[in-house]
């Protein structure tokens, strides 16, 4: 029986995302890029214009018995706001917006659960989609584990 697992979510600016998640005990890897969207191998120029469909994501490959889809999906809804829509802070556009991406049914039952389990803590209405992932195309070499390479700490993201 396999224990790796791939979570793919979508919350604002990649960057931040990834580098959160990289830090997870039990995150075996994660790779930033866009899905959700009608192009084929997008770019970053194509998908900066809103006009692709696609949103930043971040595929989170991890090892289930070191770190639950729950967990992750709990560190999710606290490094942004999913009440806002196509929006995260000063960035606006679709390739913005809050997604969860799941890649099992089982997923499916956890993300649905996850998401009316976070509305209590939130007063205006969650907007997060949830859908079964379609395909996930990596981003540039450059956009790959962004602060990391830079020795920078996240600075779009922060944990509630």
């Amino acid at each position: 029986m396999t224990t790796i697992e791939t979570a793919i979510v979508a919350a604002g600016c990649f960057w931040g995302v990834e580098a959160f998640f990289a830090q997870v005990p039990g995150v075996v890897s994660t790779q930033v890029g866009y899905i959700g969207g009608s192009v084929d191998h997008p770019t970053y120029e194509q998908v900066c214009t809103g006009t692709t469909g696609h949103a930043e994501g971040v595929a989170v490959v991890f090892d289930s018995v070191v770190v639950s889809y729950s967990e992750l999906l709990s560190l999710f809804w606290r490094l942004h706001d999913p009440t806002t829509l196509n929006r995260q802070g000063p960035d606006i556009g679709t390739q913005y917006r809050s997604a969860i991406f799941t890649t099992t049914p089982d997923q499916a039952t956890l993300a649905a659960t996850s998401k009316q389990l976070a509305q209590v803590g939130f007063s205006k209405p969650i907007v997060t989609e949830i859908a079964v992932a379609p395909t996930f195309w990596p981003a540039e070499d450059y956009h790959q584990q962004y602060f990391a390479k830079r020795g920078m700490a996240p600075s779009c993201h922060t944990l509630a």
